[in-house]
């Protein structure tokens, strides 16, 4: 299983990765990814919108279950990857790269500090 260190996690299983001028990649983690099994939809219906820290901001629809999406941090939502539409195993395969689902920019930067490490993640799901 994969814990990049240069992610924030939550316990709800996303992640967010910092970028440049407060913008951020938002996905779910390796760890949800396989607890879900092969990913088949995602719908996320709030680019353009402010979602508050740990509201929904989409959906995730695995063979077995649905999901939501809850926001690690408080942010307008700018991007959705589109590529997902059309592949959205692609998270199951690379999580933390060509599976990221949104880019947000970040409302609250200190919301941050209260967020995870990879260490911390990892020993959350053993």
């Amino acid at each position: 299983m994969n814990f990049p260190a240069d992610c924030k996690y939550t316990k709800e299983h996303e992640w967010v990765r910092l970028g440049d001028n407060n913008t951020a990649t938002v996905g779910i983690t390796d760890f949800a990814q396989s607890e879900l099994g092969e990913l088949v939809y995602l719908e996320v219906e709030t680019v353009g919108k402010v979602v508050a820290q740990d509201a929904v901001f989409g959906t995730a629809e695995a063979v077995k279950t649905t999901s939501d999406l809850f926001m690690p941090v408080t942010g307008k939502v700018l991007e959705f990857n589109t590529i997902l539409t059309d592949d959205p195993s692609l998270i199951n395969s690379d999580a933390y790269g060509a599976g990221w689902i949104i880019k947000i920019e970040v409302s609250n930067p200190a919301e941050l500090e209260h967020l995870m490490d990879a260490a911390a993640y990892q020993a959350l799901v053993g």
